[in-house]
């Protein structure tokens, strides 16, 4: 048997929490990756910070592992269709793919999403029923859940004859048959040497290796991550490498990385079917091909999906500006913005009328407020605006088109009401419903503009007891004006610091956002009014004291706890006349126009 046919390359896709990434902790311990000593946190491919506190996988990963003389490359991919960018690009790596399906739940939106893609680059899928031993769990019917899903899709016939295994990730075994016995992942590794064809391609023909992921090296610099098709690699070679405009430049390996584990490991060579890093090429993008230097051929590279949702990033001109952030200047924000452009390939920047502020367009809300959440950290200050989506025309008839989301909502029965009615409101047309043990699925096709500040509404009306699951679907006609949010804001009407008592008496004018001693400005948003109206307020009013005191004059200055605002909620919160102010340790929401007479005199112009 020759090496490259000792080689198999697949990627895990899933809905978000089927456990992909729990599964991949399960086979490196299946495959005794780890000595029986060694720590090893749970989900360890989740190397991002973001990662860990969110508990989803935003950014594709490659490793690999040995077992029963085989090499496993495998690519752990995002679950959350905002990141279906990372998954898109990645399905050309491999030759196979994982389909994680929770044995209670079943197909979600999501799993819809990248079987899509995957089935569409004919990649056969090999189906795992996780999480058999949770509670109610339901394989059997998951498995014809996946199998009426591929039909849905228009799988082949090859695809549809897909081999299922059912397993328990979290406590590390796998059987083929739900009878069977079994307290390890062997049938699971059985069956993807079975199955997962090896790579095809030559060792001896000319070098030819797509770029698919990046990753930076303080000491290296850029490194490109994808696999070879054809050729071998060696470091110090001269290579080929082809833009996607078609140009070659000449370039130079002085790095070469393989994957073992968690680790990255240092390789003099690689060859045809292996998954590689290469560093060396100082500008090196996703998507461009690395080729013979004397034969360079460019290999196809699958496009991505458009974005749908857009918001303007802009320098923070607020009257804290600078006080909190390293880098404040448009300048730095635009390197930045451009350097994320390198790997994260379902983004887009455009710049505007302003030299302030520019144009980010991407996936939705979750792909953008990640984003900003990632330049807050490394300390950076910017202002920016409610998600809008993006707009297209009909080249035949000129009629204006709005994207449209699949939705899927699970609630229990006794809010079945009260989200019908907001769903209705957002002009949202029921498909489907389903009662599953006490509690509803119910499936709508909602314009996405409907969903902006949707889910802090949703969650509230369900007590948090709620799912909400969204997925684009379409271009479709625009469905003209959508109700927003009903209740106008709270503003400070001056610089200071928030006092006790003031928001002790504007409670009931409404709900507070803000805690006693927070420094307030003119436009900052400080609560939501209980009208429909916004409320120019005084957060620093203190008692007054008089020279008459009685035992019952003084009285303690009780306050209800405020709602404060995470960045995705602050960002679905705001309204088109407002920004979101992000800063490394804060986030406020503010009013474009500051200043009170000239937010009055801009809404009196707007009216006329």
């Amino acid at each position: 048997m020759t090496p490259l046919e000792k080689i198999r390359n697949l990627a895990i896709i899933a809905h978000v929490d089927h456990g992909k990434t729990t599964l991949v902790d399960a086979l490196f311990k299946g495959a005794h990756m780890f000595r029986d000593n060694q720590r090893v946190q749970e989900r360890a491919m989740d190397s991002n910070d973001q990662e860990r506190e969110r508990g989803i996988t935003i950014l594709a990963k490659t490793t690999s592992l040995h077992w029963g003389g085989y090499r496993f490359n495998i690519v752990d991919t995002p679950g959350h269709a905002d990141f279906g960018g990372e998954v898109e690009r990645v399905l050309s790596m491999v030759d196979s793919v994982l389909l994680v399906v929770d044995a209670f739940d079943g197909p979600m939106p999501q799993t819809k999403f990248v079987t899509r893609k995957a089935l569409a680059l004919g990649l056969r899928p090999i189906v795992v029923i996780n999480k058999v031993d949770r509670p109610g769990a339901r394989p059997v019917w998951s498995q014809d859940q996946v199998f009426d899903l591929l039909i849905e899709l228009g799988a082949t016939e090859e695809q549809l004859d897909f081999p299922c295994v059912f397993a328990s990730a979290k406590m590390g075994y796998a059987m083929l048959d739900m009878n069977d016995a079994s307290e390890t992942l062997d049938p699971l590794f059985d069956t993807i040497v079975k199955h997962c064809p090896h790579p095809t391609g030559s060792p001896d023909a000319p070098l030819q290796m797509l770029v698919t992921l990046m990753d930076w090296s303080d000491f290296v610099g850029q490194i490109g991550i994808g696999r070879i098709v054809n050729g071998r690699i060696h470091v110090g070679d001269s290579v080929a490498l082809i833009k996607r405009d078609g140009t070659v430049q000449q370039q130079k390996i002085t790095q070469l990385y393989g994957f073992e584990g968690l680790t990255r490991i240092q390789l003099q060579e690689g060859s045809a079917g292996e998954i590689v890093a290469i560093a060396g090429i100082e500008d090196i993008r996703v998507g461009e091909t690395i080729a013979d230097a004397t034969d360079p051929r460019a290999l196809e590279y699958v496009d991505i999906d458009e974005p749908t949702i857009s918001m303007m990033f802009m320098v923070n001109a607020g009257p804290f500006a600078g006080q909190d952030g390293k880098y404040i200047q448009s300048r730095r924000i635009r390197e930045r913005l451009q350097k994320e452009l390198q790997h994260n390939v379902a983004l887009r920047v455009e710049d505007t009328d302003s030299p302030d502020s520019f144009k980010v367009s991407g996936r939705g809300e979750l792909h953008l407020s990640v984003l900003i959440e990632t330049m807050r950290r490394e300390g950076f200050e910017l202002c920016v605006s409610r998600p809008e989506v993006i707009l297209h025309t009909d080249p035949v008839t000129g009629e204006k088109l709005e994207p449209y989301e699949d939705v899927t909502i699970d609630i229990p029965e006794a809010y079945m009401g009260v989200t019908m009615e907001h769903m209705g409101n957002r002009k949202a047309e029921m498909q489907d419903m389903g009662n599953e043990g006490g509690r509803l699925r119910l499936h709508f096709k909602i314009p996405s503009r409907g969903l902006i500040g949707f889910r802090n509404e949703f969650m509230t009306d369900t007590r948090g007891e709620g799912i909400i699951h969204s997925l684009f679907s379409h271009y479709g006609p625009h469905k003209g004006e959508l109700t927003s949010r009903k209740n106008g804001v709270l503003i400070s009407m001056d610089t200071c610091e928030a006092v006790g008592f003031a928001l002790m008496n504007l409670e009931e004018r409404g709900v507070i956002f803000i805690q006693p001693g927070t420094r307030c400005y003119e436009g900052m948003v400080v609560g939501e009014h209980a009208r429909e109206n916004d409320l120019v307020v005084n957060v620093a009013k203190a008692k007054k004291l008089s020279n008459m005191r009685s035992s019952g004059s003084d009285e303690a200055t009780r306050i209800t706890p405020p709602r404060e605002h995470t960045l995705e909620q602050a960002l679905e919160y705001i309204e088109p006349d407002e920004l979101v102010e992000v800063t490394p340790n804060f986030i406020r929401m503010r009013k474009r126009v500051l200043d009170t007479n000239e937010r009055k005199k801009s809404e009196k112009r707007a009216d006329a």
